[in-house]
């Protein structure tokens, strides 16, 4: 499984991954949207352990709101351009569950 996840959720995650007995890797990654800073939690689990991973990641893992202050367009003066905080949903998670044909730990 790969979670993408907030760079402030990362940490507790994979806390409570291991907590649970599920051992994990974190990986820093950047958004494209924001370009803040993410986390990519790779963990590798059974078929039938798939939904007490998900949700693990679902107790961590919140949508909040944030303000954040558009960048200005590249096509328009950056002088004439005012920019006011917008309130955005962020963090939360994407989730991948792939499936292994192989996996060794060495």
């Amino acid at each position: 499984m790969l979670a993408v996840v907030q760079e402030k959720d990362g940490g507790r995650l994979v806390e409570a991954l291991s907590g649970a007995q599920f051992q994990a890797t974190i990986l820093a990654s950047t958004g494209g949207f924001l370009r803040e800073g993410n986390s990519t939690v790779l963990t590798g689990v059974q078929d039938q352990q798939v939904n007490e991973v998900l949700g693990i990641i679902q107790e961590i893992c919140h949508r909040r709101e944030q303000l954040v202050s558009p960048m200005p367009p590249v096509v328009e003066p950056v002088d004439s351009y005012i920019t006011y905080p917008v309130k955005i949903e962020v963090g939360g998670a994407i989730v991948f569950v792939v499936s292994v044909d192989r996996m060794e730990r060495i």
